[in-house]
Order: C-alpha cells, then sequence, then structure tokens
C-alpha cells in the first residue's frame, strides 16, 4: 500500500495576520496618494474674501431687486469669430426695445482656476448687440460676469454660464 500525502497547505494565524496587514496597508498608501494629490492640485479660495463678501450679501440682494424692477432682459452666448471665439450679449429694455449705447465690461471666469480667467473688451454692434472676440479660448465651461451701464447711469450685473466649443 502506499501512504497518504498530508502536505497541504493549512492557514495558520501569522498567514491571517499578514493578509489584513497588506490589505490595509494598500488602502492607505492608496488614500494617502489621494490626498496628496487632491492638496496638490487645488489652487486655493477663488473668492479672495469670502467672510467679507457674505456680510454683504443683503446689500448685493437690494442692488439686485433694484436691477430687475429695471426690466432689462439680457442673453449671452459664444460665437464663432475670424479671431476664435466671440463672446455676444444682447441687451433689451423693459417694452422690448434694443438698449443701445451702454457701456459694457466683464470677465469670462474658469470655474476652477482663477489663473485663467480673461477680461472682455465689449464693442457695440447696433441692436443691443455687444460683442467680445477672444483668442485661442480653453475647451470647456465658462463663467460670464459682466455689467452694463447704460447712457442714465442705470446699470445691471449679470452671470451666464457659458460652454465652449459650441455643440455641433
Amino acid at each position: 500500500m502506499s501512504a497518504i500525502r498530508q502536505d497541504h497547505f493549512v492557514l495558520r494565524g501569522w498567514h491571517v495576520l499578514a493578509s489584513l496587514i497588506a490589505f490595509f496597508g494598500a488602502v492607505i498608501a492608496v488614500n494617502v496618494y489621494f490626498a496628496f494629490a487632491a492638496v496638490g492640485t487645488f489652487p486655493g479660495e477663488d473668492v479672495t474674501h469670502p467672510y467679507i463678501q457674505g456680510l454683504e450679501y443683503n446689500r448685493t440682494l437690494a442692488e439686485h431687486r433694484a436691477q430687475q424692477a429695471q426690466g432689462w432682459r439680457v442673453t449671452a452666448a459664444f460665437t464663432h469669430a475670424s479671431a476664435g471665439a466671440a463672446v455676444e450679449v444682447v441687451l433689451h429694455q423693459r417694452n422690448g426695445e434694443p438698449l443701445a449705447g451702454a457701456h459694457l465690461e466683464g470677465v469670462l471666469r474658469w470655474p476652477a482656476d482663477a489663473h485663467h480667467d480673461r477680461a472682455l473688451r465689449f464693442v457695440e454692434q447696433g441692436g443691443g448687440r455687444y460683442v467680445a472676440t477672444l483668442s485661442d479660448l480653453t475647451e470647456g465651461d465658462w463663467d460670464l460676469r459682466a455689467t452694463a451701464t447704460a447712457a442714465d447711469r442705470h446699470t445691471l450685473d449679470f452671470e451666464a454660464d457659458l460652454r465652449w466649443p459650441l455643440p455641433r
């Protein structure tokens, strides 16, 4: 007769301990890597004085109510231009007439990083249309923040979420 071999694997306590240490060591290593990657790529606060901005919020709300009482309507969009892209803003008064002769100034903000922000110079095109041309605009979502000032000194602050390039 032949002897039965008894050399099969036996799970011992130190095997379980080594497995647990390896598993949790890998989890902790990945967490540490992601924490350093997140902190290393975060550019910091997007608003320079968030506390003061929060305190002035009631005044901002009152200004917005006064601007809404004017009844101005605004549309903003990206368009194609010979130099690349353009931001087109169309202003209308309460009665639907185009708002001509206004002065517009604004900034195109990259939501995640203030280093990509672009100041805009709007030129009146007639019929309440104002256009600011841009060269080499990075693809993605942009926030337009602008102020329109009419000849009678009434103002309108407005924002728009825009996407470049335009969908086909």
